[in-house]
């Protein structure tokens, strides 16, 4: 009787990892060690392939970031905004907001100058949408602009510093505490109620004051 050969390996082509796959691998690794520790070869890893079958889908790190926030934006930048421009401004600002976080680290990824102007569709949308808002309310061109780039900084700062904040932090409870009214009379008198007061969500009220001081001064 013949003998049966030996089951062979796996043979012919891995199976093809879709773009899908690799963005959700690329979000895993993100969640689990961070966004500064994501590259080609440990995504590579991460879906059991060579870095050269990845870079079939990406060109480098960054375009895989732009990638991901691309994604991100696609699924959470959607928005039924108001036609009157000051209104817009605001309602723009605060889809941009929302959507960075329930992604803090996306605003990080996004400080980096230049990256923004990468991106695709819906984000460039949102920036032409203030932009365009601030150029019917009054702005010049030139204006228009400095308005987005006072907004966006004010935005990605507040997302950031409560990002990385913890309520819990040891000393937290004491912050701002035995100070000597002599010294510090405001914030002696604030006392230890500066974690309570620093916690609360003013984003949208300052968001408002910030928009209508930015059309002030370009209308001056």
């Amino acid at each position: 009787m013949p003998r049966s050969k030996p089951a062979s390996g796996r043979t012919g082509r891995p199976p093809v990892t879709s773009r899908a796959q690799i963005l959700a691998a690329a979000r895993r690794l993100i969640d689990r060690d961070g966004w500064e520790k994501l590259t080609v070869r440990r995504l590579a890893a991460e879906l059991g392939i060579g870095p050269t079958t990845l870079y079939h889908h990406v060109r480098d790190r960054e375009d895989l970031l732009i990638q991901l926030l691309n994604e991100h934006f696609d699924r959470t930048v959607v928005a039924d905004l108001p036609s009157e421009p000051r209104d817009r401004l605001v309602a723009a600002a605060v889809v941009i907001h929302d959507s960075l976080s329930a992604w803090p680290w996306a605003a990080e990824v996004l400080t980096t100058d230049g990256l923004l102007g990468r991106l695709g569709a819906p984000a460039v949308r949102m920036v032409e949408v203030v932009v365009a808002g601030a150029v019917d309310a009054g702005c010049t061109p030139e204006q228009a602009v400095h308005v987005f780039r006072g907004l966006w900084y004010y935005t990605v700062g507040e997302i950031l510093v409560r990002a990385h904040s913890d309520p819990d932090r040891p000393g937290q409870a004491t912050f701002f505490a035995d100070l000597d009214p002599a010294d510090v009379p405001q914030l002696a008198a604030v006392g230890n109620q500066w974690p309570v007061l620093a916690a609360q969500d003013t984003y949208a009220e300052g968001l408002r004051a910030f928009v209508d001081g930015l059309l002030a001064q370009a209308a001056r």
